[in-house]
């Protein structure tokens, strides 16, 4: 850990005792739940809320997984429903769809807490977050989100470190976007949408993966999985499990492919006649196609 990290995390402790009652924007993820814990023990669990925003985007297993956290934390909790799905504007998939759904987030958050005294809601962005594309981070700035771990220049690979200190379940957690992430700009957001592909996820989550995604292409489902999980999908004895799954589901065509650049949309799928094709990424090869 870099020599200045110890100084990062003093700087969050002070500007956290300014703040002195926080609402913390809370997902049970890596960042959040480290920012909600340092703030827990520097300001007093009776001055903490840990908010968890109920959206058709949000898998119900990981719901389920944050408030068992946070109650595992003693800190008291609240859900909001979003209902970003409302907003003709999300619902439309741009690019700077995160706008619209982190607008209605922090909207419904601010509303929940500052009759209650918690005039500052802070967000789980770190240092690794400022150059990226996040349309989200135009909404907090609007709404007077705060972004402690960011102000502070903590990066994920320190907030990991500290993580793990402070003994937090969290702190080897993967990344998890939104389940709208799965589609590709432009194809509307529906309800009906959403579920399919948590429902695919979980499939493949009962089947012992950890690390995919499954993206959504009208009758295709292109499976990317962490290459050491990969070469599961070449055994036909998980392969044919998968196959049928994911038809009753609705897909028709299944792609997996090693997952390298988490954050790039995916191309469209290839079909092959008579079954569900993929092609092994890296290999330059049509794998067999998957049958039931």
């Amino acid at each position: 850990m870099p020599s200045t990290t110890p100084d990062k995390l003093d700087r969050l402790k002070a500007d956290l005792r300014t703040l002195k009652r926080v609402a913390v924007a809370f997902s049970g993820g890596v960042d959040s739940t480290f920012l909600l814990r340092v703030a827990a023990d520097t300001l007093g669990r009776e001055n903490v809320l840990a908010v968890i925003g109920d959206s058709a985007s949000l898998p119900r297993r990981e719901r389920s997984l944050a408030e068992a956290l946070v109650e595992a934390m003693g800190v008291e909790h609240a859900v909001v429903k979003t209902g970003e799905l409302r907003d003709p504007q999300y619902a439309a998939n741009p690019p700077d769809r995160c706008y619209f759904c982190k607008h209605a987030l922090f909207t419904e958050i601010r509303k929940r807490t500052e009759a209650r005294g918690f005039a500052a809601v802070l967000d789980g962005n770190n240092a690794d977050d400022a150059g990226d594309w996040r349309p989200g981070r135009r909404a907090a700035h609007t709404l007077g989100v705060r972004s402690p771990l960011l102000d502070a220049g903590l990066t994920k690979a320190e907030i990991r470190e500290f993580s793990r200190q402070l003994g937090l379940p969290t702190a080897e957690k993967p990344a998890m976007a939104c389940l709208a992430s799965r589609l590709p700009y432009g194809t509307r957001i529906t309800e009906q949408t959403l579920g399919q592909v948590e429902a695919a996820e979980n499939v493949l989550h009962d089947l012992g993966f950890h690390q995919l995604r499954v993206r959504h292409h009208g009758d295709t489902a292109r499976i990317e999985a962490a290459p050491a999980e990969f070469d599961r999908f070449l055994d036909p004895a998980l392969r044919q499990p998968v196959t049928a799954a994911l038809r009753q589901l609705g897909y028709r065509f299944i792609t997996p492919r090693p997952r390298r650049l988490p954050h790039r949309q995916p191309q469209p799928a290839i079909r092959l006649k008579n079954g569900c094709g993929f092609r092994v990424r890296g290999s330059g090869r049509i794998g067999r196609k998957m049958r039931n």
